[in-house]
């Protein structure tokens, strides 16, 4: 049986790495030659093969959901219900569209919308809209939040902004009360964290600032604030734990057994949990992993503790194939195998203080090559600061919360719980801020597969009894994680990379020994890419420190990065083409013409165009050049700063162009082209930009010469190995089934 059960659940996490879905006809001949090997007791191989079939039947049904090519940035008119909780951030109101229509076309079964400078918009109305939809598309880059796949698992089909709407209909059912009950949390007052109390209660973290993420990601707290297992579980122990209760000290009634009552009572509270918390795909799993430990314990604890965790795996599988592409799905059911590898086969009892530091130091190194493999920062003060606030938040702020929204109808009781869980909640954030600067998080190198093996088995070995022999060689084989294994550039040659940040630009360049950032992405309100996205890829690349960052001007898609970058990682020095106008903290040189330098035989020039008038024409242009191949990155200069470069006098013809101005008309002109000649340039740009870059104009005049356009759009960040005179390698072109070609 159990054999059976593992090929099933190992034919449902295959999705996880598949390139591409198998056609339909390989499909059914899989699933046939399942039917057929039933017969012969091949129970095993069939189970794999079902279990194969139905994941990747489910991920091709939700492929199929997604918007027509053809709609891909057309505008129309649709209506349909808004699901889940509305956020408003920096004057954007993001929610999602369920069902919508149109006369038009046929549209996804759910939309996720932004509508910049929106109206009030609540969970549960019904509204006609006008918007520009979008097939889902995210950056790609050595190390980042892969948001397709997070649109994949959400079956979310379009993304969109909207124009222009209308209300057709007021709000009804149950996210509309979710809603209303969201809006009395936020006014009651609580000590400045009624967002967090919103979070905890109703699993809309909206209300959390990116400083208060930033001090959870720090700290390895970030589960804490989001209803995950670990608050379902709590809750429901908290319940069981009162039946069981009462039943010792005789004061539940004999005529009502209290196991199946208690495990009743637990599961109920459960999934009333989850329905508050909107009952998402972490609550589902949650909740399925409580009823099935609840059976467990009143009618088959002979059976052993492995085989509810499988069971819940499975169910948890089958319902959702698409979990496996969730990172929590991962952490979640990591953390409970190894409380259960842990504390089940223990001798004798430990107390309760060596018990709760057991867990949390299990968690810290049994954990850590899940999180090396998911490309998760690894937090050093995460199991002090979980010791502390996991008991906090699980025995008290949330019992609290939950006691204080129950009884908000009596508002003096209510009102008093609600304070007092915020003030809670304030206390322990106060500590973990003060953890957070004393130990921020790490963000490791991206390690080979033979690296990442050794560190698993280190951590395994840490895990065993301390009987075990050869136990303390753990240690040694986690020395990876200090000393990266990956490869540098020769002498003389370089490693650039264009890294995908949308509509800005960020390209790092290697030496041997050195370090050069050229732009650092821009920041669109919170959502910071320098800190979201170039910063995790930089430590992925294994970089450690910056030599130089050069900030070619100061539009924020250039330099609105800047800020995170050297928050995050030590930077000896920074130049720009418009210093004054960066942020004082940076620190920044001015840039002029015939700076020149060398970095183990890799030669570097800047120029600048005295007679800019406008910060595009000021950009800093860098020209490097490895083994006698050639780089220019350009900056936003446009044709008149490029006129101006060509009767400089510098050598013009190079290999490699990042094209002037994202492509936008303005630039990349005939005259610069043919003077450079370039075989290949790179485009850095945002998919369905609002400037049209780049502009069709300026494509034509790249095909015209046969230069290769490598765009950042359809390749996703891009690596020249300059020096090799080979062609370059985008991480989109590495396949991966959710992602669009």
């Amino acid at each position: 049986m159990r054999v059976g059960l593992l090929a099933l659940l190992a034919g449902l996490l295959a999705l996880r790495f598949l390139p591409q879905l198998p056609p339909t006809w390989l499909l059914t001949l899989l699933l046939v030659v399942g039917l057929m090997l039933l017969p012969f007791r091949s129970y095993p191989l069939a189970l794999f093969l079902f279990g194969f079939t139905w994941a990747c039947v489910s991920a091709q049904g939700a492929l199929d959901d997604r918007l027509a090519r053809q709609l891909d940035g057309r505008t129309l008119w649709l209506q349909g219900q808004v699901v889940g909780l509305p956020e408003v951030a920096d004057g954007v109101v993001r929610f999602q569209l369920h069902q919508p229509s149109s006369r038009r076309a046929e549209l996804p079964a759910r939309l996720r919308l932004a509508w910049y400078g929106g109206p009030e918009i609540r969970a549960g109305e019904t509204w006609r809209l006008a918007v520009r939809l979008k097939r889902p598309h995210g950056l790609v880059n050595p190390q980042a939040f892969d948001y397709e796949a997070w649109l994949l698992t959400q079956r979310i089909g379009a993304t969109g902004t909207v124009k222009s709407g209308e209300r057709l209909s007021p709000a009804r059912g149950t996210d509309a009360w979710r809603d209303q009950l969201r809006q009395h949390l936020l006014a009651t007052p609580a000590e400045g964290r009624e967002g967090a109390l919103a979070a905890l209660v109703l699993g809309d973290d909206s209300g959390l600032s990116s400083a208060d993420w930033q001090v959870l990601q720090n700290t390895g707290t970030v589960h804490l604030m989001v209803i995950s297992g670990q608050h379902i579980g709590l809750l429901a122990t908290l319940l069981y734990g009162l039946v069981a209760g009462l039943a010792r000290l005789g004061w539940w009634p004999r005529r009502w057994p209290w196991l199946p009552c208690a495990c009743a009572l637990a599961f109920a509270g459960a999934l009333a949990y989850g329905v508050l918390a909107g009952f998402a795909v972490p609550v589902q799993r949650a909740c399925v992993m409580v009823g099935l430990v609840l059976l467990w314990r009143w009618r088959f604890r002979h059976l052993g503790v492995w085989l509810p965790v499988l069971l819940a795996l499975l169910a948890v599988l089958v319902w959702e194939p698409l979990a496996s592409l969730q990172a929590g799905f991962w952490l979640s059911f990591g953390a409970v195998m190894l409380l259960i590898l842990i504390f089940s086969a223990r001798l004798g009892a430990w107390p309760w203080w060596q018990t709760l530091w057991r867990a949390q130091w299990a968690m810290a190194i049994g954990l850590l090559p899940l999180l090396l493999a998911l490309g998760l920062p690894v937090s050093a003060s995460g199991p002090l600061a979980n010791l502390l606030a996991v008991p906090v938040v699980g025995l008290l702020v949330v019992p609290l919360a939950l006691l204080g929204t129950l009884l908000l109808v009596v508002p003096a009781v209510g009102t008093t719980l609600l304070w007092l869980s915020g003030w809670l909640l304030d206390l322990l954030f106060t500590g973990l801020i003060y953890l957070a600067q004393w130990l921020p998080a790490w963000l490791p190198s991206d390690l080979p597969f033979w690296a990442w093996l050794l560190v698993a088995l280190g951590a395994l070995l840490l895990l065993m009894p301390a009987a075990l022999p050869l136990r303390s060689l753990g240690g040694l084989l986690l020395l990876p994680l200090l000393f990266s294994p990956q490869q540098r550039p020769a002498e003389g040659m370089a490693d650039v990379w264009m890294l995908d940040v949308g509509q800005g630009l960020a390209v790092l360049v290697r030496t041997q020994g050195h370090e050069l950032l050229y732009d650092a992405g821009p920041r669109f309100g919170e959502f910071d890419t320098g800190e979201r996205v170039v910063l995790p890829s930089l430590r992925a690349l294994d970089v450690r420190g910056l030599d130089l960052l050069l900030i070619s001007h100061a539009d924020n898609d250039h330099a609105g990065g800047a800020v995170a970058i050297q928050r995050g990682l030590p930077v000896s020095q920074v130049l720009s083409g418009e210093p004054d106008k960066l942020a004082a903290v940076l620190q920044a040189q001015a840039c002029v013409s015939g700076q020149r330098w060398q970095w183990d035989g890799v030669q570097f020039s800047t120029w600048r165009w005295d007679g800019a008038s406008d910060g595009n024409q000021a950009s800093c242009v860098l020209r490097i050049e490895a083994n006698g191949e050639r780089l220019w990155l350009t900056g936003d200069i446009d044709s008149q700063a490029e006129r101006a470069l060509l009767n400089s006098g510098l050598v013009m013809p190079a290999e490699w162009l990042l094209a002037p101005h994202h492509g936008s008309r303005s630039s990349s002109s005939a005259a610069f082209l043919a003077k450079v000649g370039p075989t290949a340039a790179l485009v850095s740009r945002g998919a369905h930009n609002a400037f049209g870059h780049p502009h069709v104009e300026v494509v034509e005049r790249y095909r015209a010469l046969d230069a290769q356009l490598y765009d950042s759009v359809v390749h996703g960040a891009v690596r020249i190995r300059l020096g090799a005179f080979e062609p370059a390698q985008g991480l989109r072109d590495h396949a991966r089934f959710w992602r669009e070609k």
